[in-house]
């Protein structure tokens, strides 16, 4: 086990600057070897963008941050929840940078328990002989088996080392109860666009990333944006990429900067560039013919145009919601399971996110799309909300009205009412329209699917309701 270094101290007291690192007078751009997303790691809370609801004056995770080896209160160990390249990571290096804190960093995917009792040896050493608290970085803690986790127990309890724990998974369900116990657990959102916008532009300017000599034309910056999928770390791989791309395709310029274009973007990706505005025509179009295809039961179609908006980085709640419509717009009472597996397809797109929440949503666009058709449901109620506004509402009748409250019955409330149970079939013949609807039809099924087998039902039913 070995411990890895802090890529954003300034040394090893954190006091004197070594070379080659970032901040250090011999380099502008951090180690020269480090790749973009490295170098451009936020070193303090201010920097750190999209967790505004972590970082703000006060909360616990700044407090951790300013904790200090001596403080009375002490540093709380944290669980980071949250999907790739949003900042879990980062957060940790951050907390590393803390006066009096020994910084190591382990991965559940290679360590075990003899690395484990290895750091917390060392960290009982360090606070005997120098006073200082280990901070201990465990990413993809959920890899971690219990007896693992167990083994982290007596540290985080006594505060011997402060953990700080990074899982895409929730932690409800992947660390054991005692640790979580133990533990601040904070949820980092997913990037939105314009925090990746930041990231990029901070990126281009800053003298630890690109130090000004690229620029990135706006076409190429949206494509970023797009393609990212809220993923920091891969927006500035793609960027660091197409960089060098352009500075490849690029003449001599002397010292104008090099233009990183969208085609380098495309190029630096494998990504194909698609015309498609989020909030513009394509947006609209798309999902248009998204819809139109399912309900033309052209399930080749309707997968295609669910590709499109995957790939122009379409909100996949967005999609979500538009399968549920869908369900009961155009399929309705023909499939009544239709309605179910939409929603499911949309609570496992919230659950689970991208990429994988694209398996779910092919799903249910296939089932949707080959699902019989029918709007009758949803126009009868159309017909009967325009007989209400049309002032074709009515009484209720006399035996339907609430007959519970004292004085109901005096004004003949519920007089007359038969209960259904009691009759064959668990159906009484009696009005149950307004007076000036008697007789009224708005459901009214169509030929297919299972509602092909409601017509027989309906007509039974109205016969007993109004022999």
């Amino acid at each position: 086990m070995s411990q890895e270094p802090n890529l954003f101290s300034d040394g090893p007291d954190q006091e004197t600057p070594g070379p080659g690192f970032a901040g250090s007078p011999g380099t502008s751009s951090g180690r020269a070897l480090d790749p973009l997303a490295v170098r451009m790691r936020p070193r303090t809370l201010a920097e750190v963008v999209g967790q505004e609801h972590l970082t703000f004056p006060g909360s616990p995770l700044n407090q951790l941050v300013e904790a200090s080896g001596g403080d009375r209160a002490g540093a709380s160990s944290v669980i980071l929840w949250g999907p790739p390249g949003v900042g879990k990571t980062t957060l940790a290096h951050v907390i590393s940078h803390a006066p009096g804190r020994t910084f190591v960093e382990l991965s559940a995917i290679t360590a075990g328990v003899k690395d484990v009792r290895q750091v917390i040896e060392n960290a009982r050493r360090e606070r005997e002989m120098y006073g200082r608290t280990t901070v201990l970085f465990l990413d993809e803690i959920h890899r971690f088996s219990k007896a693992q986790q167990d083994a982290l127990l007596p540290a985080v309890e006594n505060r011997l080392v402060v953990l700080v724990a990074a899982t895409t998974e929730n932690p409800s369900f992947s660390v054991i109860s005692p640790l979580l116990s133990r533990s601040l657990m904070l949820t980092l959102r997913p990037l939105d666009d314009g925090a990746v916008g930041n990231l990029l532009d901070r990126a281009v300017a800053s003298d630890r990333g690109l130090a000004g000599q690229f620029t990135l034309t706006e076409e190429a910056r949206n494509f970023i944006v797009r393609i990212a999928g809220a993923d920091a770390r891969r927006s500035l791989t793609v960027l660091e990429a197409a960089a060098g791309i352009a500075a490849a395709q690029t003449e001599e310029t002397g010292d104008e900067p090099i233009s990183i274009t969208e085609s380098a973007c495309a190029e630096a990706s494998s990504e194909t560039v698609l015309r498609y505005d989020r909030n513009g025509d394509q947006h609209y179009d798309v999902v248009s013919a998204f819809i139109k295809s399912i309900r033309g039961s052209d399930v080749d179609a309707a997968l295609h145009y669910l590709a499109r908006m995957i790939v122009a980085g379409e909100d996949p709640r967005f999609i979500a919601r538009r399968v549920v419509i869908s369900a009961a717009e155009d399929i309705g009472m023909a499939d009544p399971q239709a309605l179910p597996i939409a929603v499911a397809a949309s609570t496992a797109v919230q659950n689970i996110g991208m990429p994988e929440g694209r398996i779910p949503l092919a799903e249910a666009v296939t089932y949707l799309a080959l699902a019989p058709k029918s709007n009758a449901s949803y126009r009868a109620l159309d017909a009967a909300i325009a007989d209400v506004k049309n002032g074709l509402a009515g009484q209720v009748p006399m035996h339907l009205r609430d007959a519970h409250y004292p004085g109901a019955k005096e004004l003949g409330h519920g007089e007359g009412y038969k209960y259904s149970h009691d009759y064959p079939h668990g159906v009484a013949d009696q009005e149950y329209l307004p007076e000036t609807l008697r007789g009224k039809r708005y459901y009214t099924p169509s030929t297919n699917g299972m509602e092909r087998s409601m017509t027989e039902r309906l007509e039974n039913l109205r016969r007993l309701l109004r022999p």
